[in-house]
C-alpha cells in the first residue's frame, strides 16, 4: 500500500492559498514577505526524492502544468506519474498525467504497489483526502504571517484527527517545519 503525503506552505492562521502567486490579495506571501533561508526549504528536496507520484486537484494542475515543466529544479516531478482528481479534465497535456474521477479512484491508487504519493497545493482535494482517511502524513512549512482569509487546509467541521509529530525544526526567518503522521479515527 502506498502512502499519501500532503505537503503545504501554510500561514499561522491556516491559509494555504496562493503561496507562490495567484489570485489571493497577498499572493506570493512565502517568497515576498519572508526572508529566504535555504535550510528552511531543505525538506522540499527530500520530498522530491521520496515522491514516486504527484496527486493534484484540478486548479493546482492548471496552475502547475504550464510552469513546472519549464523548471529544471522540478525535473523529477515532471518525469514521474501525475494524477489529477477531476470530473472535467479530459486530455491532460502535462507529461505522464492521468485523470482520476474521485476519491474512490484515489483509494484504489493507494492500494497499488509503489512509493509515496505527494499532494502539493490542492487544498480542496487535501481536505477531502483527510476527511476520507486517505492521508498518511502531513508536511507543513508554517510561515510567520497572518493572511486573514483564503483557502485553508483544515475545513471547519471536518472532525477530529489525531496527529503524531515525527519531525520539527525552526529556522532563523521564523518558518517552522512540522511533519506529522496522521492517526486513524
Amino acid at each position: 500500500m502506498r502512502e499519501i503525503v500532503v505537503t503545504q506552505f501554510i500561514s499561522l492562521d491556516g491559509v494555504v492559498d496562493s503561496p507562490g502567486g495567484g489570485e489571493h490579495p497577498h499572493a506570493g506571501w512565502t517568497f515576498e514577505d519572508v526572508e529566504f533561508v535555504p535550510e528552511a526549504y531543505e525538506v522540499k528536496g527530500r520530498e522530491q526524492e521520496a515522491a514516486t507520484a504527484l496527486l493534484l486537484g484540478r486548479r493546482s494542475y492548471d496552475e502547475f502544468a504550464p510552469v513546472w515543466p519549464t523548471m529544471e529544479e522540478f525535473a523529477e516531478y515532471n518525469a514521474m506519474p501525475k494524477y489529477v482528481v477531476s470530473s472535467t479534465l479530459r486530455d491532460p497535456e502535462w507529461n505522464n498525467t492521468h485523470v482520476l474521477r474521485g476519491l474512490d479512484e484515489v483509494a484504489e491508487l493507494k492500494q497499488t504497489e509503489g512509493g509515496e504519493i505527494h499532494v502539493h497545493g490542492s487544498p480542496t482535494l487535501a481536505q477531502g483526502l483527510l476527511a476520507a482517511g486517505l492521508v498518511d502524513r502531513l508536511t507543513l512549512l508554517t510561515f510567520p504571517v497572518l493572511l486573514g482569509g483564503g483557502k485553508r487546509l483544515f475545513a471547519d467541521g471536518a472532525g477530529k484527527t489525531l496527529l503524531t509529530l515525527t519531525e520539527s525544526a525552526a529556522y532563523s526567518n521564523g518558518i517552522q517545519l512540522s511533519i506529522y503522521d496522521v492517526g486513524r479515527r
